[in-house]
């Protein structure tokens, strides 16, 4: 054991010692960034000194440190794609990363890993990189604090800013992301988390995923961006203290779900989209203290939703605060805070004493025939409500708040 012990000082007092920094710049012995890497040894650090390398296609086949000083810029051209890595334990740090060579056959892309793990891409610049950073096959990734800028203009001649596939253990933070098709992007991604990233003015989605579980999504911004944020095929996710904001268009969503199973929307901010929510095929997901404020409809849900709960949530100002096309029994509205009720609280427990029902009947009209939005600020309409709201007929019956909050407060119900 001993014996064991002193071998195992002697391997990494001398991995210390044979590791070192290599110098690369304009003013320096090595002057071109792949020759550094290929001279180095594993472990090794680079420091690239201010300038600008117009490489591409550089290739990190080995465990290294690359650090930039004072933003060097690695320049593709527009013709190739720039930083590929293929050894594992590798950070990249400080690079200015521009102009990746756009290629409808291949996502070529600013920094790209293929099949590796124990990354840390922290507080880099890319910009016009078609794909910003792209993650194949990796595991065990962090990607914190850069800046992914892209020029996009048409969904099909764009890349995404951060685009992941086929990954496991992916953390997402403090990110700023814009003009790309998709800001973030999963697929086929499992026991990753997403946090405080802002992902703006971006064609498509802010965040995209499909076929990805067991995923945590927190204190991110989604806004102004072509329809939001969606969340499809993927099971046991939790989205928490995100903002959806602006996301406004004729098919916008602040959050898309669809065909979602066994997730937690708890303490989200969605303000001024033309749709919220928009649930289609979803099941068991239970939606607890998020605001719905301004939006054109608060939660639009569609068929095959099930096991369903809506608690203590906020919906103010909101032009419709629940549509669906039809009754569906096993969605559950309780203990919510919604600002047109009228009812009244004699015991004054801070509970409405007569129920709430979100479903107007001009709503449900608009959702059977969209044509009829036109009509929204009518006489007609007002007196449609009215007579609606006193002898109910038409609207499904079973979806009402039995308990509706005078105020909204939270409540604090994380489990």
């Amino acid at each position: 054991m001993k014996t064991a012990v002193i071998v195992t000082i002697l391997l990494l007092s001398q991995s210390i010692v044979w590791a070192h920094q290599i110098m690369i710049g304009p003013n320096q012995e090595i002057k071109v960034i792949q020759r550094g890497i290929d001279q180095a040894g594993p472990g090794d650090t680079l420091i690239v000194w201010p300038g600008t390398y117009r490489e591409g296609n550089i290739f990190v086949h080995k465990r290294l440190t690359i650090l930039g000083k004072g933003w060097p810029v690695v320049d593709g051209e527009n013709k190739t794609e720039i930083l590929t890595i293929t050894a594992d334990s590798v950070t990249i740090e400080g690079l200015q990363v521009q102009n990746v060579g756009v290629n409808y056959l291949k996502d070529q892309a600013g920094i790209r890993c293929e099949r590796v793990k124990h990354l840390l891409l922290r507080n880099n610049l890319l910009v016009n990189t078609f794909f910003g950073i792209y993650l194949e096959h990796c595991k065990d990734v962090i990607v914190t604090g850069n800046r992914i800028e892209g020029t996009a203009t048409e969904e099909v001649s764009s890349g995404n800013a951060i685009h992941a596939w086929y990954c496991k253990g992916i953390q997402i933070d403090q990110n700023q992301v814009s003009g790309h098709r998709d800001g973030i992007y999963f697929e086929f991604v499992d026991s990753s988390q997403i946090c405080a990233n802002d992902s703006h003015d971006n064609l498509r989605y802010g965040l995209h995923f499909m076929f990805s579980n067991d995923d945590d999504y927190m204190t991110n911004r989604f806004g102004s961006n072509g329809a939001g944020v969606a969340v499809m095929f993927s099971r046991r996710i939790t989205m928490r203290e995100n903002n959806f904001a602006h996301n406004w268009g004729t098919a916008a969503y602040g959050l898309l779900l669809k065909e979602i199973y066994d997730g937690w929307i708890y303490r989200n901010d969605f303000y001024h989209n033309t749709t919220g929510i928009f649930s289609e095929g979803s099941n068991r997901i239970l939606f607890t203290e998020n605001q719905f404020r301004r939006n054109g409809w608060g939660v639009k849900i569609a068929g095959g939703c099930e096991a369903n709960n809506y608690l203590h949530n906020k919906f103010e100002l909101n032009t419709f605060d629940v549509t669906m096309p039809q009754n569906q029994s096993s969605i559950a509205f309780a203990y919510n805070y919604w600002d047109d009720y009228e009812g009244y609280d004699i015991d004054h427990d801070g509970i409405g004493d007569i129920p709430f029902r979100p479903v107007k009947l001009y709503g449900y009209v608009v959702s059977r025939t969209p044509e009829a939005i036109i009509l929204l600020r009518s006489f007609l309409v007002d007196l449609l409500n009215y007579a609606e709201k006193v002898s109910p007929v038409a609207t499904p019956i079973q979806i009402q708040d039995p308990s509706p909050v005078m105020r909204f407060e939270f409540q604090n119900l994380a489990p």
